[in-house]
């Protein structure tokens, strides 16, 4: 019988981290290579440590990178979840070490899978993070240069607009030589690039920014992405079904590859002739379904399938079905197409 993992949680800031065990006080540990080592030791105490944490961005990393060298369990969730539970238990206040007896709590009760650690995935992450900052800022600088500014305005913002673009290009040929390095990566961007409307962007988008694409089911990876509609019933009443939460960032990849794919659809403008509003349900349906699909070719890598989707219209359902045997229908209510 294996044993129940002894969760640790810490609630991770700048300069430290607070660290929770059972039937221990919290102790505060700085946030720095000694500290983590600290951490390591207090955990080998333990029969199957699995330290939890909020997901709160690059500061977590160091602990993240030595728990992995040292083969300990990780979980990274989401802190509006452990908020949420802890004013649910009647918790308002809020301190560090509040928190971090909050996130033990949430580990006890949820019991979170660990998170995938690939050091090469993870520089994966940070290049293509880097590419969407700059995409970010080269939109806003030729926003400004379509507005009437004196010359030496306009100057300033060619040259900036010429240097974001060389920029990118580099980082882009980056990505590439970096997948094509590894293995492991090379060989999911193929399988994600074989879906059609998924180019090397969005699969590197995919391999960075949803490392559990492979490892959980179709519908959880399409909430993951953010694509998912969720109802809004009570009693009798049948609101609209809308997508929320998720990813932004694989979100808007899924929506320019959703784009791209549309023309290669058979039945894509059957859909947008019937359905009470044609763009939402079109594209909300697409973007669910290349997040499934994404997710599906991860998981078995051997079905090479095309991405041809045939969507059907009754009565009371717009479903889409075909393609992919494996994948489930979509149903959504006309009433709820706006997801």
């Amino acid at each position: 019988m294996i044993a129940s993992p002894d969760y640790v949680s810490v609630d991770v800031s700048k300069q430290h981290l607070d660290l929770a065990m059972a039937e221990t006080p919290v102790l505060r540990i700085p946030n720095t290579q000694a500290g983590v080592r600290r951490l390591i030791v207090r955990l080998g105490t333990l029969r199957r440590p699995h330290v939890v944490c909020e997901a709160t961005g690059s500061y977590t990393r160091l602990m993240a990178r030595e728990l992995a060298e040292h083969g300990i369990a990780l979980s990274k969730v989401n802190p509006r979840r452990v908020r949420d539970l802890a004013r649910a238990d009647g918790q308002m206040a809020k301190t560090d070490a509040i928190d971090a007896q909050a996130i033990l709590r949430f580990a006890r009760l949820m019991q979170p899978q660990p998170d995938p650690h690939d050091p090469y995935a993870l520089e994966l992450t940070d290049l293509v993070r880097r590419r969407r900052q700059m995409v970010d800022m080269l939109a806003m600088e030729k926003q400004r240069s379509e507005h009437p500014e004196g010359q030496t305005i306009k100057a300033s913002i060619k040259a900036h607009i010429d240097f974001l673009s060389t920029q990118i290009a580099a980082i882009d040929k980056q990505i590439t030589e970096h997948i094509a390095q590894h293995a492991g990566l090379h060989r999911r961007a193929e399988l994600l690039a074989s879906i059609p409307g998924i180019g090397r962007v969005t699969a590197a988008v995919l391999i960075a920014e949803m490392p559990e694409l492979g490892s959980i089911g179709n519908k959880q990876a399409a909430a993951l992405a953010g694509v998912a509609p969720f109802v809004h019933d009570s009693g009798q009443m049948r609101g609209q079904a809308h997508i929320a939460g998720g990813r932004l960032s694989v979100r808007c990849a899924l929506y320019m590859a959703t784009n791209l794919s549309h023309p290669r659809q058979p039945t894509h403008q059957n859909l947008l002739s019937k359905a009470p509003q044609p763009r939402q349900t079109s594209k909300a349906c697409h973007r669910r379904r290349h997040a499934e699909a994404a997710h599906h070719r991860k998981r078995h890598p051997r079905k090479r399938r095309t991405l041809d989707p045939k969507p059907r219209l009754t009565s009371n359902t717009v479903a889409q079905g075909g393609g992919e045997p494996n994948l489930p229908e979509l149903p959504v209510s006309p009433s709820r197409a706006a997801a």
